[in-house]
């Protein structure tokens, strides 16, 4: 048995990791900010540790007597400016190993992302593929990724990559939510008719993938990226989400060509107007639903041995189920 510390253990995620380490028997930390809102852990056996990745005091006093280190904590939006991403996504990540190294901790799982490959693949990416990270967001984690794997090199500390996919599932308030809502309400076009491929990651299927590379031999040192691994586009996505709610499936498409454009005017208003909060329409979300984002994870199975524990039906019955549990 392991005593593990989950970083950003209060999320949508991080909540699911602490759920899924308890499970197997683990000793779970959680690294939460005194502000956080604790309500997806408040029934969970998890020893809460307040401090905030960008405060290194309060991060190296957090880590003490723990083996393992999941940093899953972090800034994820499209729309902020890069010093913002740097702060929390590149130097919490500096942060927290180095209060790993001090704490004597044996390994670090670094929560990446598939968005430092950029969008538009021809092909399913895979984990040596060309890193093209073009908005703030994938920049950040790339830099992020980059610095804690030679960090591990040089300091004798294991740490592995997991760059995620396009995540969903219960408990996701920042897509997932937002989207069956919008469904619901008529409110949502595809852009290109839904034709482009993306890379559902179910959240259960997410974390069985950090699970296995807490522990595998042959993860540190490594990057590995874990979706659902099915050729699926947005069309057939939403599709078998609007089957599971019995509602009609969406009737407007908007072309990439034209959604660009829109999103770049949008963007350049916020920006104008100083809003902290993103428009509607942007251009990664453009990209996101226009352009070929899929990933291949032959190497998560051949390294790791996994597999998806739960296939998409299952997933979208679990999702939509906890979206009508939230409406009562």
């Amino acid at each position: 048995m392991s005593r593990v510390l989950i970083t950003g253990a209060n999320g949508f995620i991080g909540s699911h990791l602490v759920e899924e380490f308890l499970k197997e028997g683990h000793q779970v930390c959680g690294l939460v900010r005194t502000t956080s809102d604790l309500s997806l852990i408040k029934d969970m056996d998890v020893d809460l540790r307040y401090g905030d990745i960008t405060d290194p005091c309060s991060v190296e006093e957090s880590l003490n007597d723990v083996n393992i280190v999941v940093h899953n904590a972090g800034l994820a939006s499209d729309w902020g400016s890069l010093e913002s991403f740097r702060m929390i996504n590149l130097e919490g990540t500096k942060n927290v190993a180095r209060a790993a190294a001090k704490n004597g901790v044996r390994r670090i799982v670094h929560m990446s992302s598939t968005a430092i490959h950029g969008f538009n693949h021809d092909h399913p990416a895979s984990e040596d593929d060309p890193k093209n990270p073009v908005f703030n967001y994938g920049i950040s984690k790339l830099e992020a990724e980059n610095w804690v794997l030679a960090f591990g090199k040089q300091n004798g500390i294991e740490v592995t990559a997991i760059r995620p996919g396009n995540v969903f599932g219960p408990w996701d308030h920042t897509f997932i939510k937002k989207y069956i809502e919008a469904m619901v309400s008529g409110k949502i076009a595809y852009v290109n008719n839904g034709q482009s491929l993306t890379c559902p990651t179910y959240v259960r299927n997410l974390v069985h993938g950090v699970y296995l590379a807490s522990f595998h031999e042959n993860a540190p040192g490594e990057a590995f990226i874990i979706t659902d691994g099915l050729r699926i586009n947005w069309k057939q996505f939403t599709e078998a989400i609007a089957d599971e709610l019995h509602i009609r499936y969406p009737r407007l498409s908007i072309p990439l060509g034209l959604s660009l454009p829109l999103a770049s005017l949008a963007e350049c208003f916020y920006r104008l107007m100083k809003s902290d909060h993103a428009p509607l329409i942007t251009k990664y979300r453009m990209y996101n639903a226009g352009t070929n984002y899929h990933f291949s994870i032959q190497k998560a199975r051949e390294i790791l041995g996994f597999e998806p524990v739960t296939g998409m039906k299952k997933a979208i019955e679990q999702t939509v189920l906890w979206f009508r549990n939230e409406l009562i």
